[in-house]
């Protein structure tokens, strides 16, 4: 099982900056790929929100995934998966 946080995101996208902002100021470590320069991250995003592409797609080391959450979701999620708050 991977321990690193993938958050899967473009350049343009606002909610994606949000989210990564969010990580980074309650410090949890996580690697951002650029679906517009990585196709087959493209095709897991599409994949995973079946049929659709939802940035950010934020994928954790136990497989959960959050599409576009908002920073509460993502405070629940990363205190119960990760155990951060």
């Amino acid at each position: 099982m991977s321990t690193t946080v993938m958050v899967y995101s473009t350049p343009t996208c606002g909610d994606c900056r949000r989210s990564k902002r969010w990580l980074d100021e309650h410090k949890v470590s996580y690697e951002s790929i650029d679906i517009t320069e990585h196709p087959e991250a493209a095709d897991y995003v599409l994949r995973v929100n079946q049929g659709n592409y939802v940035v950010p797609t934020i994928v954790f080391p136990d497989g959960s995934t959050l599409a576009e959450p908002t920073n509460d979701d993502l405070a629940e999620h990363v205190k119960i998966v990760l155990g951060i708050e």
